[in-house]
C-alpha cells in the first residue's frame, strides 16, 4: 500500500474486502517487462492459478500464458481472486479468466447504481472487454475507479467512462466483509480510454 496515490489513501485507513487490500492493492506497482523481457511475477500469475484450481482450463492457460505482452487484465483479477478463495471452489476465477469478458459470468450479479469497494467490474472496448477491481464511483456515476493490471502496461489505479460498462459482479461472500460499501471518489482529473 506504500505505492497509494494521495486521492486513494483513504484505503489505508479503513477494512476492505480481501480481494482488494490483502491482495490486490500488493500488487499495485507491477510492471510488464520492456521490450521482449517478460515481469516472471506476472508470467508466474498463470502457474499460481493452475497450482490451486487444478482446472483443465487453468493448465491451458498456464501453459499458454507465457509473454506478458498478452493481456493481463483477467490474469490480475484472477490471480487476486484465486488468493481470496481460501481453496473455496465458488470462489475461483471463472472458466476462461482470461478474457475479460468471461468474468461478467463470475459472482453475483450487481445493479451498476450498486458498485461498491471490491466488486469486479468488466467493460468493453474495441475487439474485446477489460475487467477490473472497483474501488470507488464518482458522485454522478459518470466514472468508475478501480485497480487493474493492464493499464499502461502496470497494476494501477485509475478511472473509467461508466458508459463503458458492461457487467458488476460481486464475490459470494459468506458474510459480507464491512468495507464492501459504495465509496464516492472525486475524480481524478485522468480517464482511462484504452488500456494496455
Amino acid at each position: 500500500m506504500d505505492k497509494l496515490p494521495e486521492q486513494y489513501s483513504f484505503l489505508r485507513q479503513q477494512p476492505l474486502p480481501p480481494i482488494m487490500v490483502r491482495l490486490a492493492l500488493e500488487m499495485l506497482g507491477t510492471i510488464e517487462g520492456a521490450g521482449d523481457k517478460d515481469n516472471p511475477l506476472i508470467i508466474g500469475w498463470a502457474d499460481e492459478i493452475a497450482h490451486v484450481c487444478k482446472r483443465p482450463y487453468d493448465r491451458w492457460a498456464a501453459d499458454f500464458y507465457n509473454k506478458d505482452e498478452i493481456p493481463w487484465c483477467g490474469l490480475f483479477v484472477g490471480v487476486a481472486a484465486t488468493r481470496a478463495s481460501q481453496g473455496r471452489a465458488e470462489r475461483f476465477p471463472p472458466n476462461k479468466y482470461l478474457s475479460a469478458l468471461a468474468w461478467a459470468d463470475w459472482g453475483e450479479t450487481v445493479d451498476a447504481d450498486d458498485i461498491q469497494v471490491g466488486d469486479v467490474v468488466v467493460l468493453v472496448r474495441n475487439g474485446g472487454g477489460h475487467v477490473f477491481i472497483a474501488v470507488g464511483t464518482s458522485p454522478d456515476g459518470q466514472s468508475i475507479m478501480g485497480i487493474g493490471g493492464n493499464q499502461t502496461n502496470a497494476v494501477t489505479l485509475a478511472e473509467f467512462d461508466a458508459h463503458r460498462l458492461y457487467a458488476v459482479r460481486r464475490p459470494r461472500y459468506q458474510v459480507k466483509p464491512e468495507g464492501a460499501r459504495r465509496i464516492a471518489l472525486t475524480k481524478t482529473g485522468v480517464m482511462m480510454t484504452a488500456e494496455v
